[in-house]
């Protein structure tokens, strides 16, 4: 073994480079969005995925979105979601079960959201994907203060080596690979709660990762349902402690939603009477293993194989205990018998996903660490705290799945569970940027604590900060500049004229023609202290279904209401402070809109 490596790397040495502007490591939603955002603003992108089959967790069962509002939803994943919403309407009808159960294009199956992605990549020949290729050897040059990321090396599934230099490099991986393999500086676990003054965080600092688990993708619709088969490994012994559970009533059912059960399935169900299976939280039971995925972060590909195999062998195997054991009470055995995993899913592998659900790895340690404190309220104010370099928003709490157990694993309890209600928060350009290499961008590691990455971490905020990583990625190869040096002011504009928000405005989405200047005066502090902070602070409005609900109260522009003195007075000392003439302004005369106002000042940027 060690002599092939020694020839691989000699063999690299003398390889020809590919040659790119941007290379995007990791085909994931957020590098799937970073390499489409270079590529529209003219680079040559290389999209590279170490396995087979892009998309990361949505094409492998995360087949409903988290997130709060539609009003948050903007950017990339919206034009996702629309997309699948428009082939659901195409395929099956604008009133067919499919498109209803696509919930506006956020629940989708996932060789849809697999077909969405490539027919989006496809609009972009600039982009060349490259499955299959795994990132072996990073090489840089340094100097005194800032290092460089000359070339990679990756090796295909053969072994081969493939050298490609790059002008700038993105690691959208869940990860961190590139980032860590660029010595970059990152973190693993979970801080102490007075390293960032966090609620949220354990009194001493430890190495707890959320835990993992599959998103199975499962159907009751026998015409399409395959029967599951034991795993590899398979132990009775394993799953008899459920049975005391069964028999007296703490377990009601096998599959349900939220409690009392062993399997969450989601309602309300996918498109095709498909379910996205889920850890039930708090369960009693749970498909999550805390502690037992601790070597996944910095674990070579065999340990993450054997971590991966762990997994699957105790998910699919408890479902196969309940459905086939003779010990399991008939009723039990029945229910369980009626679901199976989908026969048009996941056809290459078994009908499972080849993903497991990453929730959590390496967090780097960038320009800006984002923490619990940057989803608080500011002071006084409905909104969150002021972000005057965001690149991308979020409108759903830290939420932490447990990352230890207590006890058994039936009847026992995971630890480090938590949500927390907040309002809509913006995130700043420092979060995509290491400190010390100047052509590297990371949005899916992305600089955070423990807390702030439990708020991060979900596929539509990933993916606006891997739009946010491809826009800053092309900036910085057109203007030679270090990803340090990128203006986020400018980078906001390139943003909000493709419809990705940098605040959260309920009243004015994407598409609205007043979309690009509410965004631009929301960003540069224009809409904070429009209204007092809230008697319960995080407070959301009606519940839609679920965790989806109606728009957060307090975060609405209303542009049709007249200016008052007050509010013009504040205005247009920001439109001084931004450069903007106030003489120029128009009065608040008691019948001037903000509109009006702010349309204005729109027309007198420079």
């Amino acid at each position: 073994m060690r002599i092939f490596m020694v020839t691989l790397l000699m063999l690299a040495g003398s390889l020809r480079a590919e040659e790119t502007d941007v290379l995007v490591y990791g085909a994931t939603p957020a590098g799937i969005a970073a390499a489409i955002a270079s590529a529209r603003d003219g680079q040559d992108v290389l999209l590279v995925e170490p396995t087979a089959r892009i998309g990361g967790l949505m094409t492998h069962g995360l087949s409903h979105t988290d997130f709060r509002t539609f009003e948050g939803l903007n950017g990339a994943f919206l034009e996702f979601a629309r997309r699948v919403e428009t082939h659901y309407a195409t395929t099956y009808g604008s009133d067919s079960e499919q498109a209803k159960a696509s919930f506006r294009g956020t629940h989708f199956e996932p060789k849809v959201a697999l077909l969405i992605f490539n027919q989006m990549l496809a609009e972009y020949p600039r982009v060349k994907v490259q499955p299959g290729r795994a990132l072996h050897e990073v090489r840089l040059r340094r100097d005194a203060a800032t290092k460089r990321i000359e070339s990679v090396v990756l090796r295909d599934a053969q072994g081969r080596p493939h050298v490609v230099k790059a002008r700038c490099f993105i690691d959208a991986t869940y990860e961190g690979d590139l980032m860590a393999a660029a010595g970059v500086k990152y973190h693993v676990g979970r801080e102490a709660r007075a390293q960032y003054g966090e609620s949220l965080a354990p009194e001493q600092e430890d190495r707890q990762l959320q835990a993992y688990n599959f998103r199975l993708t499962m159907t009751q619709d026998p015409s399409n349902r395959v029967t599951p088969k034991a795993p590899a490994g398979y132990q009775r012994n394993d799953y008899t402690g459920v049975l005391p559970l069964l028999a007296d009533g703490r377990i009601a059912k096998v599959f349900d939603y939220p409690g009392k059960c062993v399997f969450k399935a989601h309602l309300p169900r996918l498109p095709n009477a498909k379910y996205d299976i889920n850890d039930v939280s708090r369960g009693l039971v749970r498909l999550s293993l805390p502690g037992e995925n601790g070597g996944w972060p910095d674990g070579n590909a065999a340990t993450r194989q054997q971590i991966f195999d762990h997994h699957l062998r105790w998910n699919v195997g408890l479902l196969y205990f309940l459905q086939n054991d003779d010990a399991v009470p008939a009723r039990f055995r029945d229910e369980a018998r009626s679901w199976g995993w989908c026969q048009d899913e996941f056809t290459e592998t078994g009908h499972l996903p080849p993903q497991v659900y990453v929730r959590e790895a390496r967090r780097m340690v960038g320009q800006y660490v984002f923490t619990e404190k940057d989803t608080d309220h500011a002071p006084g104010d409905a909104r969150a705290v002021w972000q005057r370099d965001a690149i991308a928003m979020g409108d759903y709490g830290p939420n932490c799945h447990g990352t230890a157990h207590e006890g058994s694993r039936f009847g026992g309890a995971h630890t480090g569970e938590f949500y927390k209600g907040v309002m809509p928060y913006q995130i700043p350009y420092g979060v995509l940027v290491p400190r010390d290499v100047e052509n590297l961008l990371v949005p899916g590691a992305v600089s955070s604590s423990h807390v702030g990455f439990c708020a991060l971490r979900l596929e539509p905020i990933w993916m606006s900060l891997g739009q946010a990583a491809g826009h800053a990625a092309s900036v910085a190869v057109k203007e030679k500049l270090p990803v340090q040096k990128v203006p986020p002011a400018g980078l906001q504009r390139r943003l909000h004229a493709l419809g990705a928000a940098t605040l959260y405005v309920s009243d004015v989405p994407p598409g609205n023609p007043d979309f690009v200047l509410v965004q631009w005066w929301g960003t540069a502090g224009g809409l904070h202290g429009l209204a007092p902070m809230p008697a319960k602070p995080g407070q959301r409005g009606k519940n839609i279904t679920s965790q989806y609900y109606e728009v957060y109260p307090h975060h609405a522009v209303e542009l049709d209401r007249v200016l008052d003195a007050g509010l013009a007075k504040r205005w247009s000392a920001l439109a001084s402070q931004l450069g903007l003439n106030p003489q120029s302004l128009l009065p608040a005369d008691g019948k001037l809109t903000r509109r009006d106002w702010l349309r204005q000042a729109w027309s007198l940027r420079r």
